[in-house]
């Protein structure tokens, strides 16, 4: 008999493989046809729909607002000057550029001492107007000019006069100007600081300065620093860049000090009340009596030295301000104040006062001096603590001095 083995039925395939396979496949014949965009619908030709903006924000709306009522008033200045070579000659011209604001509707226009000094031509344009104008006067120690312009001047809005005395850190501080001659050109911030000095390639220094971190460049010398009411609060006059560009340390003359200074310099060429002897003569930056600005009130005491400051330790006072000369017929001289004499290698070859204080405000150096002034006015009496009797019996006194013109 025949035997036949029995053997199992073949298995049959698993249709797993083929069907992660095929799923592969799809997935990127899929992703190949997405990727080239065939099932992408094409771009629309038509506008697309705006959607609603709705109301500016508040902070937004005060600025538009600002630059509206503002700009009118803010000066675009250019400048031609002679270049000359180091033996005086002169070798061309160059052109410079600036800001400044209508002081008043006479054509009165305010900008930096820096932008004008030296200019052959000034041209002053005001939105679509353009003016030449004259420099009638300028101060270097305050960094301040006025300028007069020519022709037909109706319509000029003099800008909003605000005052610097209850200024805050944190406020906002709006600049308009033209940097690097793009005019009409606004910068906000906030004031990052009150009562900075800083020294200047224009001046020896320059006292109780707003700081402010808007951007100020080139250009935006002289230009309006504002608040957020739109009211001049200050003067834009310099930069602290290692670049030269804007690095958020930008400094203004508070406007008490234009206030002050403004009158008097035009007081001397207009022949006004508190208008000097007209004859314009600039004493030397290392004085508290500003180069032009007849008028302003001085103690009457120079400084020749190279040193500003002497220090002290006493009454709670480490510092305070040393000068080597009093003006003759000035109220520091009736007073019977003491200058320094410093020799030539750099020592005192007689003591003299040690200005601490002037109305209680604390002077820690020369400098500060015109900063403790500001705000009095000629004819004033202040009170000054100064410490005598210095190096070897240092005591602290009290002396009163009747504030002179410039």
């Amino acid at each position: 008999m025949t035997v036949f083995q029995d053997y199992r039925a073949p298995r049959r395939p698993s249709p797993l493989p083929m069907a992660l396979a095929g799923a592969a496949f799809v997935m990127a014949a899929w992703m190949l046809v997405e990727r080239s965009g065939w099932l992408r619908p094409g771009p629309s030709a038509e506008p697309r729909a705006v959607t609603p903006r709705g109301e500016l924000a508040p902070l937004e709306q005060t600025f538009v607002d600002v630059f509206g009522r503002c700009s009118p008033s803010v000066a675009h200045i250019t400048t031609r000057t002679l270049v000359r070579d180091s033996y005086g000659f002169a070798t061309g011209t160059a052109e410079g550029t600036g800001s400044g604001f209508v002081w008043d509707a006479s054509g009165t226009v305010v900008t930096n001492y820096h932008v004008v000094r030296g200019a052959r031509t000034v041209r002053v344009a005001i939105g679509d107007r353009t003016f030449t104008a004259q420099v009638l006067n300028g101060t270097r120690d305050y960094d301040l000019a006025v300028l007069r312009l020519d022709g037909n001047v109706s319509g000029l809005r003099p800008i909003g006069l605000g005052t610097s005395k209850g200024l805050k850190v944190g406020q906002i501080a709006i600049a308009i100007g033209n940097p690097f001659g793009f005019d009409q050109t606004l910068t906000t911030g906030v004031i990052s600081a009150l009562d900075r000095n800083i020294r200047t390639e224009e001046s020896s220094s320059l006292t109780g300065l707003i700081q402010v971190d808007a951007a100020i460049n080139p250009g935006n010398s002289g230009g309006p620093l504002l608040d957020s009411a739109g009211l001049l609060i200050g003067v834009t006059t310099a930069i602290y860049s290692p670049s030269g560009a804007s690095a958020g340390l930008g400094f203004a003359v508070p406007v008490d000090t234009v206030n002050q200074v403004v009158p008097a310099l035009l007081a001397q060429v207009t022949g006004g009340p508190s208008a000097g002897n007209g004859s314009g003569a600039a004493p030397a930056n290392t004085s508290d009596v500003p180069d032009a600005a007849a008028g302003l009130p001085v103690l009457g005491v120079r400084n020749a030295s190279g040193y500003s400051y002497c220090p002290v330790d006493i009454g709670g006072f480490r510092s305070g301000a040393i000068f080597t000369e009093c003006t003759a017929g000035f109220g520091a001289e009736q007073a019977g104040l003491r200058p320094f004499q410093i020799a030539d290698d750099g020592t005192p070859s007689q003591w003299g006062d040690v200005i601490v204080a002037i109305d209680r405000m604390r002077v820690r150096s020369f400098d500060e001096v015109p900063l403790a002034l500001r705000g009095k006015r000629a004819g004033q009496k202040v009170v000054l603590q100064v410490v005598r009797g210095m190096p070897d019996r240092p005591r602290l006194e009290t002396v009163t001095v009747t504030l002179g013109k410039a």
